[in-house]
């Protein structure tokens, strides 16, 4: 079963703390906690990309759909992929940087009578173990691109516990897949997908 909400988990992450590199960001958002209108739980697996990756949606240029993407940081960018799955993004560094970590798995720990009324599943595991799933599991849309992350409905709390982060090659991506800018947390049983052993 997932951890039980823990009552130290109380500080929450400021707009400040993304206008940073994104490859700074993203491992030090793992073990932190997120949520949307108090469903969510303990991120314990991201994606990297910046304006430099050709994986990045970022790396031709500014459209109306990635438009969040450039910014200003510590707001959410989501996306439509392959037309089906909301993906939830948390934008970095400075504005008009196209910089975001892709968020790809969180440990339930908030809201799971109504994660898994929204997956239609009972199974923690399966709940959140995807940007797909997860965004399903807490109810993110379109309507929630833009917004800022410090603010209702969202809310981003600092790890509660010190956290074992690993890294490797991302999923999903044709472009710079040698790249190790997947970040997670080493041992959970919540990822969407494990790491190669190094």
């Amino acid at each position: 079963m997932p951890s039980p909400p823990s009552s130290t988990t109380t500080r929450a992450l400021q707009a400040e703390f993304f206008a940073r590199s994104v490859h700074e960001v993203a491992p030090a958002l793992i073990g932190a906690t997120l949520l949307v209108d108090g469903v969510g739980g303990r991120i314990v697996e991201v994606e990297a990309y910046d304006q430099e990756d050709p994986a990045s949606h970022g790396y031709r240029g500014r459209t109306e759909r990635n438009a969040s993407m450039f910014g200003p940081p510590g707001h959410a960018y989501v996306y439509r992929s392959y037309g089906i799955h909301w993906c939830l993004n948390l934008v970095c560094e400075g504005e008009g940087m196209a910089a975001a970590v892709l968020v790809r798995a969180l440990e339930p720990t908030h809201g799971l009578d109504a994660m898994r009324e929204q997956r239609g599943l009972d199974d923690p595991r399966l709940l959140c173990s995807g940007p797909g799933r997860l965004c399903q599991a807490l109810g993110v849309t379109r309507e929630h691109d833009g917004l800022a992350l410090d603010r209702p409905p969202f809310e981003l709390l600092v790890a509660d516990r010190p956290v074992d982060v690993v890294s490797g090659p991302r999923v999903g991506i044709t472009r710079a897949v040698e790249l190790p800018w997947r970040y997670a947390e080493a041992r959970s049983r919540f990822l969407s997908r494990a790491l190669p052993r190094g």
